[in-house]
């Protein structure tokens, strides 16, 4: 055969057939290289100029997995709250090192080969009887899969960011007054008064229809909008090329077919994809259907009536959603709701009663100072009154006043005096840690939104959702 082809190398037929062959590798390897690139591609997040990538992200996750105890790493795999919560670590983590590092590039800082000798030299995990020790070092470095360059690499950014940042680390001092300040705020007392008036001590007739009538016309209820819909799904591995070519060809093909004017159903049943009809529901509905997830559920709020969507593509596959029904918000019908109202309108009766007697206690309070049946009290920001009557009683003036209003009942408070604290310097001592890390922290987040201003942070999403969000 060899020689064949040989001997008829020189035909005008063979060298046409040779063409045909080389252009189809040509076209081939071009091919991978123009649309490939974007399955091969793995960044995660760009910063500025610099990205990181999904093994940063991996390698970043093992690290923070490693800190944790076994009941920790537990709850990170099975609670999708304390999942999210690790990613959100991650990222944010990946985030500020590399801001703070394309920082310390800008700023031209350089740490030398023989600062980063000497950093190796001193840590402990690689010395021996307090002398560095090679074999060690070797030997940790090929248990964690690294070379001497990617260590010293590591090591070497990790420095640069430390220099970026320290300063912003640097703890300021906080002065006296300030620590006074706070501490005079947070444990000074003040001496009141008040009366209650609650809207159980008024008895109230049962409502007329007219009386629950015009109440409703008032305060009525709202039904909220609900929308019935359904939709196709076709599952995929979305992190497998193959699973994902193939499904996106079946999601095509089922587009297409309803396109054309096939119903979703058949569509589906041809294709054996799975069809599902949800029946109505309200924005805020917590539905026990996997593939109706939050995000879908706000896409059918956005859609109209009898419209389907595009192509969607979703953790464990495609999918095309359509909006068979929308019933707009609208009241509630008063029979519906009659036995309701009366409850509600007989506190909303109390509720006038007692604002009436508590208004013309606050102007008797106003005119002469008498306040009757009033509790005198020496009360701390969190304790020796209701909730809010604290709260206003640190809120108001002195001498002052006025009519606050709880869950069931009205306080008439009038403000005495406020009463200054004995001085704890172990108090204050705490209270000026506390300003001092909130300082810092303050700090610490301008420099970042400054950071991030310089070197805009973007997370590429259809790769996180590839990879990351599973």
């Amino acid at each position: 055969m060899l020689e064949y082809l040989r001997n008829a190398a020189d035909k005008p037929l063979a060298k046409f057939l040779m063409f045909v062959l080389i252009f189809s590798f040509v076209g081939w390897g071009a091919a991978e290289w123009i649309f490939g690139g974007s399955m091969r591609d793995t960044t995660l997040i760009q910063v500025g100029d610099a990205d990181i990538s999904v093994q940063q992200f991996n390698n970043e996750r093992s690290r923070q997995l490693s800190m944790m105890s076994k009941e920790e790493q537990k709850s990170a795999y099975m609670d999708p709250v304390k999942s999210a919560q690790l990613t959100n670590s991650v990222m944010t983590t990946l985030t500020m090192n590399q801001l703070a590092l394309n920082r310390a590039l800008d700023l031209g800082f350089v740490v030398s080969d023989k600062r980063i000798a000497k950093e190796i030299r001193m840590y402990p995990q690689f010395q021996n009887n307090g002398e560095f020790s090679s074999y060690l070092f070797d030997v940790v470095l090929q248990s964690n899969g690294m070379r001497e360059q990617d260590f010293a690499n590591i090591l070497r950014a990790d420095i640069l960011r430390q220099m970026a940042v320290g300063a912003s680390n640097v703890p300021l001092k906080v002065p006296q007054f300030a620590v006074d300040a706070a501490y005079n705020a947070r444990y000074a007392k003040r001496d009141i008064k008040y009366a209650t008036v609650k809207f159980g001590d008024y008895k109230i007739q049962e409502p007329t229809e007219s009386e629950l009538k015009s109440y409703y016309a008032q305060n009525p209820k709202i039904i909220p909008e609900t929308r019935s819909v359904s939709y196709v799904f076709v599952s995929a591995d979305m992190s497998k090329p193959d699973s994902y070519d193939e499904g996106f060809k079946k999601a095509q093909q089922i587009e297409d077919m309803i396109i054309s004017g096939d119903s979703m159903k058949v569509a589906a049943e041809k294709h054996h994809a799975k069809f599902v009809s949800v029946p109505e529901f309200n924005r805020n509905a917590k539905l026990s259907d996997k593939v109706l997830n939050a995000d879908l559920i706000a896409k059918a709020f956005s859609m109209d009536a009898g419209t389907e969507s595009e192509l969607l593509e979703l953790k464990e596959g495609f999918a095309i959603l359509r909006v068979e029904n929308v019933t707009p918000e609208h009241n509630a019908e008063f029979n519906d709701v009659k036995k309701d109202l009366v409850g509600a309108w007989k506190k909303s009766e109390q509720r006038k009663q007692a604002y009436i007697n508590a208004n013309e206690m606050l102007v008797a309070l106003n005119k002469n100072g008498e306040l009757k049946n009033a509790k005198s009290v020496s009360v701390s920001r969190t304790d020796g009154a209701p909730l809010p009557v604290l709260s206003s009683a640190f809120a108001g003036k002195i001498g002052e006043n006025t009519l606050v209003e709880d869950n069931g009942a009205f306080y008439v408070l009038h403000i005495d005096k406020s009463v200054a604290p004995k001085s704890d310097n172990t108090k204050k001592a705490e209270i000026r840690k506390e300003l001092e890390k909130l300082t810092a922290r303050f700090m610490m987040d301008d420099y970042s939104q400054y950071l991030k201003r310089h070197y805009p942070v973007k997370v590429k999403e259809k790769t996180f959702q590839r990879f990351i969000a599973k």
